[in-house]
């Protein structure tokens, strides 16, 4: 069971570091075209994981979650990076920019391991097809979680911003003050088993959209 464990966590790292620290890096990226270098001027604008790797979300959650769910569940977060909104050059609108670009970055990076495992698949078998092959499954839903999670609509979630953004100013100003009782919200939601019963049938759906594209049956 452990030795199971341990080669789980060696498999998954890659990906879920990635898909975590990139989903940061993209709302610097963002944030710096749309005016914003509070990211770039701090140095967290990189590809660089290290730069935003949080201890306790980015490996001790992790791993504390991989192994009290049996090699079932992982989730993570990383550093967040510094967006002064009031610096965009169009905050209301550029918000949703910013915003979108983490999910955007997951998205991107879901593709990227199916086709990995696509090449896995192709390639003749040898000692890396099957890691790769079960590194590429890890990314895909890794990087499906954290998009669809991050699109809820609620402050202070990417889907909460962008909400913020399309809402008219009124609505808007109300919407965001929700953002102090985002994080117990969402506690309240994972630990009542209603988190899982809405972010569940969409994942596999992204999961299954995006593997159906490459052939992966």
């Amino acid at each position: 069971m452990l030795e199971s464990l341990i080669q789980t966590l060696a498999i998954a790292a890659l990906p879920v570091i990635f898909a975590i620290t990139l989903h940061e890096a993209a709302h610097g990226y963002a944030a710096r075209h749309f005016g914003d270098p509070t990211a770039w001027q701090m140095g967290r604008i990189s590809l660089n994981p290290i730069r935003h790797i949080d201890l306790v979300g980015t490996i001790i959650i992790p791993i504390a979650i991989l192994l009290f769910s049996g090699g079932t569940f992982l989730f993570g977060y990383a550093k967040p990076v510094p967006v002064d909104f009031n610096r965009l050059r169009n905050p209301k609108r550029d918000m949703l920019w910013v915003a979108a670009a983490g999910p955007g970055a997951n998205l991107f990076m879901a593709f990227f391991w199916a086709f990995m495992l696509k090449l896995a698949w192709l390639m003749p078998g040898n000692f890396f097809t099957l890691p790769l092959s079960e590194m590429s499954k890890i990314g895909i839903i890794v990087n499906c979680v954290l998009m669809v999670l991050n699109l809820l609509p609620l402050p202070p979630l990417d889907g909460g911003r962008i909400a913020v953004s399309l809402l008219p100013h009124q609505l808007a100003w109300k919407f965001a003050q929700l953002e102090r009782w985002g994080f117990p919200i969402l506690l309240l939601l994972l630990f009542t088993g209603i988190l899982g019963a809405v972010m569940n049938p969409l994942v596999i759906f992204a999961a299954r959209t995006i593997e159906s594209i490459f052939g992966l049956y």
